[in-house]
């Protein structure tokens, strides 16, 4: 059972950042969590979603959330009016679900009226709040700051988040008024990356997942610029073993080089890649009104490449017209045109309707279950004995001798192969890799094949009755 925002921030306590655009929220938010996960620039706006991170300070641990910039109320129009009023609701979701409320201004400009109706909304909550006066970089900005007090919000904390000055101050009240004595490290049991091009729906998965909107979605192509963090707890019911959360990252659309405008995309291309890196399984979503294209293969190279387990998702299955062949007929497709990820498995789904989901959830557990198999030194033995060698390819025809087969490392699972070559050739990989995950169960994980060569390793291998030669013919010997 999936659990929503109110279940999670009952166990650890959650700060929300707010303000108005351009006042250096995500600033603040990266300098609290301790890396950069939110794209600052001059952009006003530049985040649209809520943004999830945990904070750790003098061993106490709490949940932040960076929204959007609340924009003036000044009259919109059209899909940048749709745009305001989201952000808008975004924000007010997290102030609902916040325990402690930080308002950040800029000294720089001193308090503005969008300030003082921010300041309003936030202490009719009644919740505790502190004024964060960003950009404080000087004696002269620091006294600047105290004009702040006329919001009716205590303390105001001057500092700098460009520059990390007076964030020690900022984390000492949040812990004060978090009572974070008891809180604790959230033990994440698996990271699983929703990756694919714009508006695929991964926004929409993620908030079937969840249970609720914690992403804008929108029908404008990369409208999750950032990567959002959404954390979920495992219980008795979720095919997956351990305790602890998942953490789902929903990544902005990936994009080609070359065909971004804005600042934000392009960097939002280079943090989705990072992203990956973050990950244990990912879940490349394709779009089934529209077909496999060059941009989902690229962005499935990103993950084979990365090592992670991969699962495909056909998603918007629902709106398709179909009969009893259309499933086996875009299998065949997407097999076709991503031959290099045979390996992962298939699924179709819909995230409006949560068709298959639970199919989806299923697949990502065994994928991250097989990244961290382990497979012994006899296992492996007796795996080459029984091993169909006839079946391999032998490049130009000449004698293949295999002497070992060992497991050096999991996540991905990584094999060392002995034998008389001076290269690995595909075909003979393609063959053992596949013969390795059919055997042991590696569902949806990526094989790694190392060729390790030596008289020393032949003679061990050759002592212990683990050499295989395949003839002219490819037959065993």
């Amino acid at each position: 059972m999936m659990s929503s925002s109110k279940d999670r921030q009952e166990h650890l306590p959650l700060v929300a950042i707010l303000g108005r655009p351009n006042v250096g929220k995500s600033s603040l938010f990266n300098r609290l969590i301790g890396r950069r996960r939110a794209i600052v620039t001059d952009e006003p706006g530049i985040t649209r979603d809520r943004l999830y991170g945990l904070a750790t300070w003098q061993g106490k641990s709490f949940e932040v959330v960076d929204t959007g910039g609340f924009m003036p109320d000044e009259p919109e129009s059209g899909e940048r009016a749709t745009m305001a009023q989201e952000i808008l609701r975004q924000a007010r979701v997290a102030i609902d679900a916040a325990t402690t409320l930080v308002l950040v201004v800029d000294a720089c400009s001193g308090p503005t009226p969008l300030d003082a109706d921010l300041a309003r909304l936030l202490l009719r909550t009644g919740k505790p709040a502190i004024v964060a006066a960003n950009k404080v970089d000087t004696e002269r900005l620091a006294a600047a700051a105290l004009a702040f007090h006329e919001l009716g919000i205590q303390p105001v904390i001057p500092l700098s988040a460009e520059h990390g000055l007076g964030v020690d101050a900022l984390l000492d009240e949040l812990t004060r008024n978090l009572k974070a004595a008891e809180a604790t490290a959230v033990p994440v049991a698996l990271n699983v990356a929703i990756i694919g091009r714009p508006n695929v729906g991964k926004s929409t998965l993620l908030n079937r997942l969840v249970g609720s909107e914690r992403a804008i979605v929108l029908p404008e192509p990369g409208t999750t610029r950032d990567a959002v963090d959404t954390l979920l707890p495992v219980d008795a019911g979720w095919p997956h073993q351990g305790r602890g959360w998942w953490r789902l990252i929903d990544t902005a659309g990936i994009r080609r080089k070359g065909k971004t405008k804005l600042l934000a995309e392009k960097l939002s291309v280079v943090m989705a890649r990072r992203h990956l890196e973050r990950a244990d399984v990912a879940v490349l979503l394709l779009d089934a009104t529209e077909g496999v294209t060059k941009q989902d293969a690229a962005i499935g190279g990103y993950a084979f490449e990365s090592g992670r387990s991969l699962v495909l998702a056909v998603n918007k299955w629902d709106a398709v017209e179909k009969d009893s062949h259309s499933m086996a007929a875009w299998t065949k497709a997407v097999r076709q045109r991503l031959k290099f990820l045979d390996y992962a498995p298939l699924v179709f789904i819909s995230a409006l309707t949560g068709q298959r989901l639970a199919k989806l959830r299923q697949l990502v557990a065994e994928a991250a279950a097989a990244r961290e198999r382990q497979v012994g030194d006899a296992e492996l033995k007796q795996f080459l004995r029984e091993l169909p060698l006839d079946r391999a390819t032998v490049p130009g025809g000449r004698p293949v001798h295999v002497f070992g087969l060992k497991q050096v490392a999991t996540a991905p699972p990584t094999f060392l192969l002995n034998a008389n070559l001076s290269k690995l050739h595909f075909g003979l990989e393609r063959f053992l890799t596949n013969q390795l995950r059919e055997h042991f169960g590696f569902t949806a994980a990526p094989i790694r094949l190392r060729l390790g060569r030596g008289p020393l390793r032949r003679r061990r291998s050759s002592a212990r009755g683990g050499r295989r030669r395949l003839d002219r013919k490819g037959r065993a010997g």
